[in-house]
């Protein structure tokens, strides 16, 4: 098996472009929650209404919590880590798949709970090499190439205040999918 790309996905930030290759052959449940809710295509809970709906669900997310040398977080519906599409699904480690690089796309959860996965929505990019964290988050797709990356470091390094949130926002504004 190779971690050769299944979708490519190019996320539209106020900072620039991200084009991350994604690894749908080592994490297809993950990859598939990802491009349905980029797309609009999966059903997911509006933190707002609490009605089911369908529609690009990471279009004008926030980057909520950023480390610097560490990694930048999105996809929380609330701004806040604790929002999610109210529903979770369990990790998908492969052991190809190792925190040894910067730059990698991986599944921000809450740990397990009562055995199961807590996977959702939120999503982190690393940007150092982070060990300690294989085995606990679904890695799923890379960051694709130097121009991505610049944009990455420039996010990482955006100031932050308390709970590492942004001083000033770190803007989602679509994400764009291709196979």
């Amino acid at each position: 098996m190779t971690t050769a790309s299944t979708h490519t996905a190019v996320l539209h930030t106020n900072h620039g472009d991200i084009t991350i290759s994604l690894f749908g052959n080592h994490a297809p449940k993950t990859v598939a929650n990802f491009v349905e809710l980029a797309k609009g295509e999966r059903e997911f809970t509006d933190p707002a209404t609490g009605e089911p709906t369908k529609r690009p669900f990471y279009d004008g997310l926030n980057f909520h919590r950023i480390i610097a040398d560490f990694m930048i977080q999105g996809g929380c519906p609330l701004g806040t880590g604790t929002g999610g599409p109210g529903y979770t699904f369990d990790d998908e480690i492969h052991p190809e798949l190792q925190f040894d690089r910067k730059y990698l796309l991986a599944m921000a959860n809450a740990g397990k709970q009562m055995g199961r996965g807590t996977n959702g929505s939120q999503f982190f990019i690393t940007t150092a090499e982070t060990p300690w964290l294989n085995g606990k988050h679904t890695i799923f797709g890379e960051v694709a190439d130097e121009a991505s990356q610049k944009v990455v470091d420039e996010i990482n390094n955006v100031r932050t205040a308390a709970m590492d949130k942004p001083v000033e926002p770190v803007v989602l504004e679509s994400v764009e999918i291709s196979a």
